[in-house]
């Protein structure tokens, strides 16, 4: 029997401490008068308009749990059914070990194999053709649980403006085995020529931390160098347009394009030069900031919700990473994809946004 990967389920998680972009205007004003025109012109390019924070002893497993939780359960799955756990993520737990096997016994999650992936942003799609290629290639492997995490705001320093990017969050898809075509392949790009540009100096093999390094600050997540716009709005539609050649699709029937959710201009740029109607490309930034490695499967997660994934879709999911990493993947919707279902139950602010409510109890 020829095994393709299916996706059938997918959730989202935010946790439940908003902070809006007001609350970073009041905060950076006291210390640098003038700083919310810089705030200003990053919400007007992002879209992004609040965040959301975990509480302040949760690390990205606690974050990775309600999400995963809710993938299974949509999927009628428990822990123990699952033959593979992946967590896509660059603000790990910690450097070692790796945060899916504490994900695995958090979740109780005790016959599954588990690795991370970390090429930031462009983890998630990354993760999920990996998981693809093993289950085609592997009997054993029936069922996969692919995670996206984010906590970047607590590896950053506060008092950096670039901290108005980071939210957190989780998203979770179920991955399993079927005989028609799901996941249809990977399209990827890299250019460690800007690997110094934005990352942690401090803290692995080339400079393991050290009083000083954190007295500087070479501990924290730094912008150390811009990118260029091209590195986006030149390096997404050439891995969508290589996605369609090599997969016999054209650009046009392409149903949903899931962008990293980083800066709504640069999707309008992109949907533009695809020939392609911006209501194709969901985004979610302007409810929950950047969420980094978790992006794409919550905006997946949303958009079902919102009842725009339906069986028969072509998915492409685009992810852009620092480094540079990016990645791409072509998805078929089957109809075994289950509904969304919420982690958590959601209420609506006075917004009009959807606002989560208190996280589910006991993550640890």
């Amino acid at each position: 029997m020829i095994r393709h990967a299916i996706l059938t389920s997918a959730a989202a998680y935010v946790p439940e401490r908003e902070v809006t972009n007001d609350d970073l205007r009041a905060r950076f004003e006291r210390k640098t008068p003038g700083a919310s025109v810089a705030i200003d012109k990053m919400e007007a390019a992002s879209g992004i308009r609040t965040r959301w924070y975990a509480p302040d002893d949760w690390a990205t497993s606690d974050l990775a749990v309600p999400a995963a939780r809710a993938a299974l359960r949509n999927a009628g799955l428990e822990p123990s059914q699952i033959d593979l756990l992946v967590v896509a993520t660059d603000s790990p737990d910690a450097l070692t070990p790796a945060t899916s096997v504490v994900l695995q016994h958090k979740l109780g999650a005790t016959r599954a194999g588990t690795f991370d992936v970390g090429c930031a942003c462009a983890s998630f799609p990354t993760a999920l053709a990996a998981v693809s290629g093993l289950i085609a290639t592997n009997a054993s492997i029936g069922r996969a649980l692919v995670v996206g995490a984010y906590m970047m705001h607590k590896l950053a320093d506060p008092d950096d403006p670039m901290t108005f990017f980071y939210g957190d969050g989780a998203g979770a898809v179920v991955v399993e085995a079927a005989r028609e075509p799901g996941v249809l392949g990977i399209a990827m790009r890299a250019d460690g020529a800007y690997a110094d540009h934005w990352g942690i100096a401090s803290g692995g093999t080339r400079e393991p931390a050290s009083e000083e390094s954190v007295r500087a600050g070479r501990t924290r997540v730094r912008l150390r160098e811009k990118y260029p716009a091209e590195v986006n709005e030149d390096g997404w539609p050439l891995l969508i347009q290589k996605l369609a050649h090599e997969h016999a699709f054209a650009v046009r029937d392409v149903d949903l394009a899931v962008f990293t959710q980083v800066r709504r201009t640069t999707i309008e740029r992109v949907m533009q030069r695809l020939e392609l109607p911006l209501e194709r490309a969901p985004m979610v930034m302007d409810k929950w900031g950047y969420t980094g490695s978790a992006c794409i499967p919550m905006t997946l997660a949303d958009a079902l919700q919102e009842g725009r994934v339906r069986a028969g879709d072509l998915l492409v999911m685009v992810g852009s990473g620092v480094g540079f990493n990016q990645a791409a993947v072509a998805v078929r919707i089957t109809d075994a994809l289950s509904p969304f279902s919420p982690a958590a139950p959601r209420s609506r602010d006075r917004g009009g946004r959807r606002a989560p409510s208190s996280p589910s109890p006991g993550p640890r």
